[in-house]
């Protein structure tokens, strides 16, 4: 048994009132949200997936990687999708102190923005997203990048897509079980995760489209 829920507690939302679980809303929509990319083949394929349903997400990427595959990180805005920050190396917040974790994200965020503004074709992105890898933060960390001017996106379901220990069909349960109007859900556009993702997000985009709902990208 995965040692986070899949559907976040109303109690823990209320602990943390400055995070950002979902998007309340009585509409149908849905924010799909990537995290750990750029990666080869498997954004490439997610991009694609996404065109068909003429859906929009936001991907939560780690500098790192941005600048292996810069590429891959501008076919992303390219296609209308959000950038958010997801610090440079991935760090664990809770096991890294609090002013070289803000450097790193630093770094990542300068990284973002150096690209966004060289490039012509690309549209300036005016908002600062930033979601922390594991979901551990720690509140000096979290009050300080709020200050910065960040908004800190946390989750509503997550589908533990990266779980080998998982099934294909377990993960798009996690889904299809929780997820509700306004609900933000992750999924990673990694090897790791590629095997339950690549099953799971087709029938998370057709099983919603049939219903109605549109997805959309974080926007504040």
């Amino acid at each position: 048994m995965p040692l986070i829920p899949v559907k976040v507690p109303l109690v823990v939302k209320k602990m943390f009132p400055k995070y950002i679980w979902d998007i309340p809303t009585n509409d149908k929509t849905i924010y799909l949200t990537f995290d750990d990319g750029p990666t080869p083949e498997v954004t490439q394929w997610t991009l694609k997936k996404l065109a068909e349903y003429q859906a929009q997400a936001t991907f939560f990427c780690i500098g790192n990687n941005i600048e292996k595959h810069p590429g891959i990180f501008k076919a992303i805005v390219k296609d209308g999708h959000a950038i958010g920050n997801h610090t440079y190396h991935h760090l664990k917040g809770w096991k890294t102190k609090t002013e070289p974790y803000l450097k790193d994200v630093a770094r990542a965020q300068n990284l973002i923005n150096d690209i966004l503004d060289q490039d012509q074709d690309l549209k300036p992105q005016s908002q600062k997203l930033f979601r922390p890898p594991y979901g551990r933060i720690k509140n000096s960390q979290g009050k300080k990048l709020i200050a910065l001017g960040y908004k800190i996106i946390m989750w509503d379901v997550i589908s533990f897509d990266w779980d080998r220990e998982i099934s294909q069909e377990k993960c798009l349960d996690h889904v299809l079980s929780n997820a509700v109007p306004g609900s933000i859900i992750v999924f990673h556009d990694s090897v790791k995760a590629a095997k339950n993702m690549q099953y799971a997000l087709p029938k998370v985009l057709e099983y919603y489209t049939k219903q109605g709902f549109s997805f959309k990208a974080l926007s504040f």
